[in-house]
């Protein structure tokens, strides 16, 4: 019977101590999630709500931030992002559109194909400054503070990555303001990979942020485009 009791109470106390761990763990993983969701409220809106461009503040840039092309053409997630950018800009909340992205090997470009999208839709090239080395939001942040000397923007994604996005700019030192579309609700199996996936690079962008306070790949060197279209 001792012998019994003895099993039970180990039992007992091996189940309580892996709940604690699950706790732990769930904790762990959610707080990324829970500051950026914090950090950027009341700097973010939905697009194609009503009235949602009168919400936005004049900030003079729109970051678009890229995502998968095609060959040269921008994903459907992408061209929504770039769509939301030309609705901006048409409407003047913004006067200059960086467009950061991934071009780190032969043959794949996002930023000039952003480009082409938006030119064929009659958005002035001129308007138009590109960062080839926006590898992740973090760089794209940090870049566009550190070398083109963005002071204040409107960061331009989807909603599923909008908290993440704005928290991550203002972190890096920008006045920002986020806007986002829910169209990835239009393809949900990709949705679901992508909210799993935003745990994840929550967390990494935490560490990066405000524990590491990492460079991006490329830090450097300062340009002056921004600032001329802007002057412009």
């Amino acid at each position: 019977m001792a012998k019994l009791l003895g099993n039970v109470r180990h039992s007992r106390k091996a189940q309580r101590r892996a709940y604690q761990a699950l706790v732990l763990v769930s904790v762990l993983t959610l707080a990324p999630t829970t500051w950026a969701v914090l950090y950027s409220a009341g700097h973010r809106e939905v697009a194609d709500t009503d009235g949602w461009l009168r919400q936005v503040p004049d900030l003079g840039t729109a970051l678009v931030l890229g995502a998968r092309v095609n060959g040269e053409e921008p994903t459907p997630m992408l061209a929504r992002r770039l769509d939301i950018a030309a609705e901006l800009y048409r409407a003047g909340k913004v006067k200059a559109l960086l467009l950061s992205g991934d071009n780190s090997r032969v043959g794949y470009d996002e930023p000039t194909t952003m480009r082409d999208y938006l030119t064929a839709r009659g958005i002035p090239a001129s308007a138009m400054v590109l960062d080839y080395a926006g590898f992740d939001t973090w760089d794209s942040c940090v870049r566009a503070r550190k070398v083109f000397g963005a002071q204040r923007l409107t960061v331009v994604t989807q909603l599923f990555h909008l908290p993440r996005a704005v928290a991550l700019c203002r972190a890096a030192g920008l006045e920002t303001y986020g806007v986002g579309d829910d169209s990835a609700k239009q393809w949900p199996a990709p949705t679901y990979s992508y909210a799993v996936r935003e745990l994840f690079a929550t967390g990494k962008a935490v560490a990066d942020a405000l524990v590491f306070k990492s460079d991006p790949v490329f830090p450097g060197p300062p340009e002056t485009s921004l600032r001329r279209v802007l002057a412009g």
